[in-house]
């Protein structure tokens, strides 16, 4: 591996970025939406909000292995691959257990509550806690294993290990093809119709594996910015056809997997997230291939939102699901309220004390190693 320093691609922090509050506003949709979730509020909606939530669901996920596996070619292209995975153990595992059995209990009690499965205090739900494995919401076992929204950081953590002697023996291609560019979304579609893994944020475990893999061997190569250059014009267009006949579609009624329809299904919404992820790449780069302190700051506290946002959404949408509001009012409350909580427990709190940025995904402070800071991910 060549261990020589890589430019700081800041194009990329501006999408770990943009990413982070886009998971933040789709989980605040989920309170709203008829999709199954920790807590909902006393009306739900099948119009606006769940539109919101197809259009963010089904690219957010995909973008972030992606990012990671980008991610991943930088910080190999700097380290060998022991420091490599003692850095992802630090930053992936110490969060993820701190939020199995800090951050999950309470969700899980809330959940109960809202679901009228359990009724007393959470003192008294604490030891019930360990009682069966958390598999479904809604389900009877209680212990959180995957952290709940924290499963991306499980997953990454298992990706980055069981992949390492295949991105050890290859190097990234440097020269992506136009036929190497279409057979990816294929992939994409076939694993999603026939892998039968597990079903995690919308999609299959098994192709997140790949759009890390993708995101490792394609995109650290800037051949493939210019070949989005070039067909930028028909990736937008087949965007919007694709996006646009998804969702009516969806609304109207997804098709049974029986159905041959569903094929074609399928394939909407996958070349819909590929083509808004090469998208958001190309426009990023493009647009925002610059730094600042804004950029500084919320890089840095992107990992630290990630892990806090979903804890604090369900604790606000709890509190405030009973009460008569209209949604068009109490969406905007859930999210400006959620952010400013989330913002201010990480401004004050989390980045002042090196164990809590630690446990956070945050590096101590007055870590001499900086080099390694970029490009290392939500991830």
């Amino acid at each position: 591996m060549n261990k020589k320093g890589v430019s700081r691609r800041y194009d990329l922090d501006w999408l770990k970025v943009i990413a982070t509050l886009f998971v933040f506003l789709y989980h605040c949709s989920m309170y709203f939406n008829p999709f199954t979730w920790h807590v909902k509020n006393n009306q739900l909606d099948n119009g606006i909000i769940l539109t919101i939530s197809l259009l963010i669901g089904i690219w957010i996920m995909p973008l972030f292995f992606v990012l990671s596996g980008i991610s991943t070619s930088y910080s190999l292209s700097k380290r060998n691959a022991k420091s490599y995975l003692l850095e992802r153990f630090i930053r992936l595992g110490i969060p993820l257990l701190f939020g199995i059995f800090i951050l999950s209990p309470p969700q899980v009690y809330i959940e109960r509550l809202d679901h009228s499965q359990f009724s007393d205090s959470f003192l008294a739900f604490i030891p019930h806690y360990f009682n069966g494995f958390y598999l479904e919401i809604g389900g009877s076992g209680n212990f959180a294993f995957v952290g709940l929204h924290l499963w991306y950081l499980l997953a990454l953590l298992i990706f980055s290990i069981i992949t390492m002697p295949l991105l050890l023996k290859f190097q990234p291609i440097k020269q992506v093809s136009f036929y190497q560019f279409i057979f990816i979304p294929i992939a994409f579609t076939l694993v999603s119709i026939f892998s039968m893994t597990v079903n995690l944020g919308g999609w299959d475990l098994l192709v997140y594996l790949i759009l890390f893999l993708v995101g490792y061997f394609f995109f650290s190569s800037n051949s493939i910015l210019r070949l989005i250059q070039q067909k930028l014009s028909y990736l937008l267009i087949i965007t919007i056809i694709s996006l646009s006949t998804y969702i009516i579609w969806f609304h109207l009624g997804v098709p049974e997997k029986s159905n041959n329809s569903y094929f074609i299904f399928v394939f909407l919404s996958v070349i819909s997230s590929w083509n808004l992820i090469l998208s958001f790449y190309y426009l990023t780069f493009k647009y925002l291939s610059f730094t600042n302190t804004t950029l500084k700051y919320c890089s840095e506290a992107a990992m630290p939102f990630y892990v806090l946002h979903q804890p604090i959404i369900v604790l606000i949408g709890f509190m405030i699901k009973d009460l008569q509001w209209p949604i068009l009012i109490k969406f905007p409350v859930l999210i400006f309220v959620s952010f400013i909580l989330i913002g201010t427990i990480y401004h004050f709190v989390i980045r002042h004390f090196n164990v809590l940025r630690i446990l956070f995904g945050m590096k101590g402070k007055g870590n001499p190693n900086k080099t390694v800071k970029r490009n290392s991910i939500l991830a």
